[in-house]
């Protein structure tokens, strides 16, 4: 089933995904994860071992949501189809060298990343029940002072996250179950929901914690997989990570003139895909990385926890698609057979035999789940902060019954209009991210040094906000109950 609108609103949404996609967001999303990177002094390559280190602690909350478990509703909604999917359309339109750009955009979102997520914990309000809200809405209003500019972060994301891009992640369920085990789509949406529904219903604590539990399994059987099939082709490895440089660069394709071109194919759409993968700058994770409890007790703590976000998304994950995609060998590359899902199904299948396509069937079912939940509470939270707290309750009620709504009607319609909305949805919700973070970066910065400098001293970094003059009066003192000042 197809939903028709009317040509003037589809041609009007082509044309503001044209304009914020194509002329400003990709440059501005990596001219600032650049900025960052060299304010940091490259805090993603000098704190990468800590990241891992971070770690250790993180399932301490005192009851409410651990650090490990934000990372995990961050990697639930940033690890989907993209993941697979996104991957395959990358190396389709791109050639092998989408991949190497996709690692450069990654490297520089983990800076965008730490920046974001620590203004969403340094701006955390306390929710009452040892959980605390907080993300662009609320460091927008708080840090900048600007609530219309706030409500249109919140509305945006509420219309993409919330949910046209849960009508997408299961349309791409009902899909592969359709495709491998013969489900008809609506058992599938109906299921779906059957399963969706108590999760949610139970609120920002639930979602953490099954997005805890299914999030580490699913990744780790998905890179055992890709590391099987690595093996099974380990001489083919160095001239796989050949492939991907030259193709980066257009040195394959230097002899026959077509050099430029290339390397523009390639640049593009490995950014493009890997911005749609990891999400840095886009304003969704900071919604979950302010939900966090942290340890160490300070704002930067989360930022680098979900830095690493970033990394195991793109850097490990993507790559690991990518590697099953590219040692199924050149023959498969240059048919027009299939491309995007269908791509990563035939290669897996060349890999390890015809149960492979209903492994990434499976995949699929899990990543795409995970990203409903995870989407889901993005949402939540931003309905939340536009309703107030008088009128919140019936707010989220209506919304999680409009989220299910949204799981069936992707399962049994093509929605693709509606999916060219969200883009821009999210492409308007991202803009607005990165002004937002660009113009907070001072504290941003601020909150680093003063982690680093406690780190560099041998203590336990902790925070006090009488420390920063420019977080006077904006910080909510519940949301940082071991605070204190410092000598």
């Amino acid at each position: 089933m197809d939903l028709t609108l009317p040509s003037f609103f589809t041609d009007l949404v082509a044309a503001g995904n044209g304009l914020v996609w194509g002329s400003l967001l990709i440059y501005l999303l990596i001219g600032a994860g650049l900025y960052f990177t060299v304010m940091t002094r490259g805090i993603q390559f000098r704190y990468f071992g800590h990241m891992f280190g971070l770690l250790r602690h993180s399932r301490e909350s005192d009851g409410g949501i651990s650090s490990f478990q934000a990372l995990s509703t961050s990697l639930a909604a940033r690890v989907g189809t993209g993941n697979l999917a996104g991957v395959a359309v990358a190396i389709y339109f791109g050639g092998p060298g989408a991949i190497f750009w996709m690692w450069m955009t990654a490297l520089v979102g983990m800076a965008t990343s730490f920046v974001e997520s620590t203004l969403a914990q340094a701006y955390k309000v306390d929710h009452g029940d040892r959980t605390f809200r907080g993300g662009p809405a609320r460091y927008i209003e708080r840090g900048l002072g600007l609530r219309w500019l706030a409500v249109a972060f919140s509305v945006c994301l509420i219309i993409a996250f919330g949910l046209a891009f849960n009508s997408v992640q299961s349309n791409s369920i009902a899909q592969a179950m359709q495709e491998a085990f013969s489900l008809p789509t609506w058992s599938v949406g109906v299921a779906l929901v059957v399963v969706v529904a108590p999760i949610i219903f139970g609120g920002l604590k639930s979602i953490a914690r099954v997005a805890e539990l299914v999030v580490p399994l699913m990744a780790v059987l998905y890179l055992l997989l890709a590391l099987v099939v690595v093996m099974l082709n380990a001489s083919e490895l160095p001239a796989a990570i050949m492939t991907i440089i030259k193709s980066a660069f257009g040195l394959e394709q230097a002899a026959g003139g077509a050099m430029g071109y290339a390397v523009a194919q390639a640049i593009m759409n490995g950014i493009k895909r890997g911005l749609f993968s990891n999400e840095a700058g886009m304003g969704s994770a900071p919604n979950a990385a302010a939900t966090a409890s942290t340890h160490p007790n300070h704002p930067a703590a989360q930022g680098f926890v979900q830095m690493l976000g970033v990394f195991l998304d793109t850097l490990v994950i993507c790559t690991a698609t990518a590697a099953i995609i590219i040692m199924a060998g050149p023959e498969l590359l240059a048919s027009d057979e299939a491309n995007g899902i269908q791509l990563t199904q035939i290669a897996l299948s060349q890999q390890v035999g015809n149960w492979g396509g209903q492994f990434i069937a499976i995949a699929i079912l899990l990543f795409a789940f995970t990203s409903v939940i995870a989407n889901y509470s993005y949402g939540e939270s931003n309905i939340e902060y536009l309703a107030g707290p008088k009128r919140a309750a019936l707010a989220i009620l209506i919304y999680r019954l409009a989220v299910l709504a949204m799981v069936m009607i992707g399962a049994v319609a093509s929605l693709k209009p509606i999916w060219s909305f969200a883009d821009l949805s999210m492409g308007l919700m991202a803009l607005i991210n990165l002004v937002a973070i660009l113009l907070l970066s001072p504290v941003a910065f601020a909150l680093f040094r003063d982690y680093e400098r406690q780190l560099k001293a041998g203590q336990e970094p902790s925070f006090d906000p009488d420390q920063f003059p420019k977080l006077a009066g904006k910080v909510d003192r519940k949301a940082w109950p071991g605070s204190g000042k410092r000598g």
